[in-house]
């Protein structure tokens, strides 16, 4: 799915292909996936030169292509807006990917970290995942912003109440974001905490971004918030962040970074990111395409599909796809309502609908 507009002017991807639930990249999916045969090799000419960037796309193709890239351009950058790709350290691929294609992303958000408050203190946990070596390969020499994302992770009601009673805990959660930013060398942090209160106290939860932002505009340091859409299907509202919000927010941050994806389930299959869908969420927080709120919008293009049968099922990842694609050779359609593919395949007597939306990584 090809949707980087001029007037969206930035994304942001996941590397690679890890399927999202209730956050920008989920707990539950930390497994290791193998390597051993996922060797990239490279080609001559790039994905649009060699026919790959179409609407009619076979399975065939993918298949012997999935795995190829131009070497040739690795480092040219095709999308001229700002990028942040997310590295998970459950999926070794991730980090390859990252080096390999380093100049081409402004923003590299490892998920290492989480915000834990634990006998009144405020400590980040997960440092043990952080590699010194591999942040030096990313961006050493390069343009490119190391930004982890920091998951306020166990957090109870009582402990959000206390930190937005008092300016002094405030304080000690910034100086603490603050700390371990000085100590790895970062450029600053991906924050998600506004979908774990659900709609409720964003006022108090603005008032300490506001905070934050101040903090780390003083230090220099790069502050992005991930966001949840605004809309749900049907572009009803989803009461989870409005335009008012998003302009209290964006004088304290650089970036947000909007979760435009899982607009299905399966107890209502359908699309991944409808095309329409992703339009109408920008342009509900920001109308204004020419506005500096719109520049600051990282749409989110998720990488993996999602795979339905009888009400039941799920995402599913790279490997996977290939394999269905190599084992059961199913025609992909286009759905021009929603600019995904589809696919049918049969599987134990039940005709399973996948819905494909990886977008053209040509675009960066």
């Amino acid at each position: 799915m090809l949707f980087a507009r001029r007037e969206t002017a930035a994304l942001f991807m996941v590397l690679l292909y890890m399927p999202c639930d209730k956050a920008t990249l989920s707990k539950n999916d930390k497994k290791k996936h193998s390597n051993k045969d996922s060797k990239i090799q490279p080609a001559l000419e790039n994905v649009v030169k060699r026919g790959l960037v179409t609407t009619a796309v076979k399975a065939t193709d993918v298949v012997r292509e999935h795995q190829s890239y131009c070497d040739i351009e690795r480092e040219m950058k095709q999308f001229q807006g700002e990028t942040l790709a997310y590295v998970t350290p459950w999926n070794n691929h991730g980090y390859d990917i990252a080096k390999m294609f380093s100049r081409k992303f402004t923003y590299v958000s490892p998920v290492w970290l989480q915000i834990r408050k634990a006998s009144g203190r405020y400590t980040i946990q997960g440092k043990h995942d952080i590699d010194r070596n591999w942040i030096s390969d990313v961006s050493q020499g390069k343009n490119v912003n190391i930004v982890p994302r920091v998951l306020f992770d166990g957090w109870k009601v009582n402990d959000f109440h206390v930190l937005f009673s008092s300016e002094d805990e405030q304080q000690n959660l910034i100086e603490t974001f603050l700390d371990v930013i000085e100590e790895n060398g970062f450029h600053g942090i991906v924050l998600e905490v506004w979908s774990q209160l659900g709609g409720h106290r964003q006022s108090e939860l603005i008032h300490f971004i506001g905070h934050l932002g101040e903090a780390f505009q003083s230090k220099s340091k790069k502050l992005i918030l991930v966001l949840p859409p605004p809309l749900v299907r049907g572009n009803i509202d989803s009461g989870m962040i409005t335009r008012e919000q998003l302009e209290m927010l964006a004088p304290s941050v650089d970036a947000f970074s909007l979760m435009t994806y899982d607009f299905s389930e399966p107890g209502r299959p359908g699309a991944n990111s409808p095309l329409d869908w992703v339009r109408a969420c920008v342009e509900a927080l920001v109308p204004d395409s020419a506005s500096v709120n719109r520049r600051k919008i990282l749409v989110g293009l998720n990488f993996y599909g999602n795979d339905y049968a009888l009400g039941s099922g799920g995402p599913i990842i790279g490997n996977q796809y290939i394999e269905i694609l190599s084992k059961h050779k199913p025609k992909l359609q286009w759905d021009s309502a929603t600019s995904e593919h589809v696919l049918k395949y049969k599987y134990a007597h039940h005709l399973l609908l996948v819905f494909i939306s990886w977008p053209f990584i040509f675009i960066v």
